[in-house]
């Protein structure tokens, strides 16, 4: 027989039969209102686990229902970032709908449900990102993606709009905030978007046409109106002198008008600022070691420059330090260090990276050997090498000690 109808009296009716009948009154989803916690799933942050709150659901035609809060376990994180799926799966095969995990594939994507028209129909409620070698899932890492029904039309996010809508299938869309439904090929807001720029007719300008306003009409008016700089035509102005004899005046500069771009400089000379060699004094400083070998005789100074900018010269006697005391320094401290080479990151005004500098990262040195370290508004900025020197001494000295006890003890077992 080519047409079949029921329910009707003394007549068995299968289940695909019901099912089919009853996804005509309502698509799958949760029987409750968005802002309800029906099948709402969270994670504690603690374990390796999410919960389910109770609800009420139809899932391709049959009803779920969940009286209690259903704690599910999630899989244990590899070495790779997945995605999880929270899912209601219908198996007719079996008779039953349950709540479990969709597990993902590591590095892949969301797993997608199955929603075949008679066999699994699996209906998601939300996803986990299971982070690389995680041991709890945190409470960020749950994205809600419910499908709700119970009212006259549907409501959904994105993720969960109808698989297979008809067209004129309506709904409002909590991920836009916004009414759409399906025109056949896509789904499309009911309230179109109007922009400036999509209105047709619309005149290019609009000038202002000659028009005046009452006083009385103009809002915030001052009470008086003392007089700003202004200026006046010279033929309004009567009584004006034949003549103007100059008076002591001054131009500025930007008012001179003709003036050269340059001034080439006269025969002058600077005695008053120059040493009897001829030099510039101040200049000394920079000129020595250009014309002179650091090696030689004299007094020769490392210059500092200290966070204001202030130079100075490096001290080490006695005369300028007090409450001098013992600074321990651990050996195997010095010992953490890392040597690296690096590039250089470029700059506005450096743009060309310098390659292949050796040293150390401040970052690591600061977690053995802070004093080494300096700091530029609050952050780790450099080293003192020059005080490397200083950690040094205590592995040498630790060096020298464990020398002379295997001297000591290679005497004793000496013959």
């Amino acid at each position: 027989m080519a047409i079949t109808s029921y329910p009707f009296d003394g007549q068995a009716v299968t289940e695909s039969q019901f099912s089919q009948l009853f996804r005509e009154f309502a698509d799958s989803g949760i029987a409750a209102s968005a802002q309800a916690n029906a099948f709402n799933t969270s994670a504690d942050g603690a374990t390796m686990s999410v919960k389910v709150q109770p609800g009420f659901a139809v899932v391709r035609g049959h009803a779920v229902l969940s009286t209690a809060v259903e704690a599910l376990t999630i899989a244990a994180a590899g070495t790779s970032a997945r995605f999880d799926r929270i899912i209601l799966r219908l198996d007719p095969a079996v008779n039953q709908i349950t709540l479990t995990v969709l597990q993902g594939v590591a590095g892949g994507a969301i797993p997608t449900p199955s929603q075949t028209d008679t066999g699994i129909y699996e209906l998601p409620l939300a996803t986990v990102s299971v982070a690389a070698n995680a041991t709890s899932i945190a409470s960020a890492a749950v994205t809600k993606e419910r499908p709700f029904i119970g009212q006259s039309v549907g409501v959904w996010v994105n993720a969960t709009r109808p698989a297979a809508p008809r067209l004129g299938k309506l709904g409002y869309n909590y991920d836009n905030s916004a009414w759409e439904f399906w025109n056949g090929t896509a789904w499309t807001s009911l309230v179109s978007s109007v922009s400036w720029s999509s209105l047709t007719g619309k005149p290019a300008t609009f000038p202002a046409t000659a028009h005046s306003h009452p006083w009385a009409e103009v809002t915030g008016a001052p009470t008086s109106m003392p007089p700003t700089a202004h200026k006046h035509p010279w033929g309004d102005i009567t009584g004006t002198p034949a003549s103007y004899p100059p008076a002591g005046h001054a131009h500025d500069w930007n008012d001179i008008a003709g003036r050269p771009g340059q001034f080439p400089p006269t025969d002058h000379w600077h005695g008053q600022y120059l040493d009897s060699g001829g030099t510039i004094s101040w200049a000394n400083g920079s000129k020595m070691p250009h014309n002179n070998s650091a090696s030689g005789s004299g007094t020769w100074y490392a210059v500092w420059v200290e966070g204001d900018g202030t130079f100075c010269r490096n001290t080490s006697s006695i005369r300028f330090k007090e409450n001098v005391r013992p600074h321990e320094i651990r050996p195997e401290d010095v010992l953490a260090l890392r040597p690296v080479i690096y590039d250089r990151k470029p700059t506005e005004e450096r743009p060309e990276p310098r390659t292949n500098e050796v040293g150390l990262i401040a970052e690591e040195v600061e977690r053995t050997l802070p004093w080494l370290v300096n700091y530029y508004e609050g952050q780790v900025d450099g080293l003192r090498y020059d005080l490397l020197g200083v950690a040094l001494v205590a592995v040498a000295k630790d060096q020298a000690a464990r020398i002379e006890r295997l001297e000591a003890l290679l005497g004793e077992l000496s013959p």
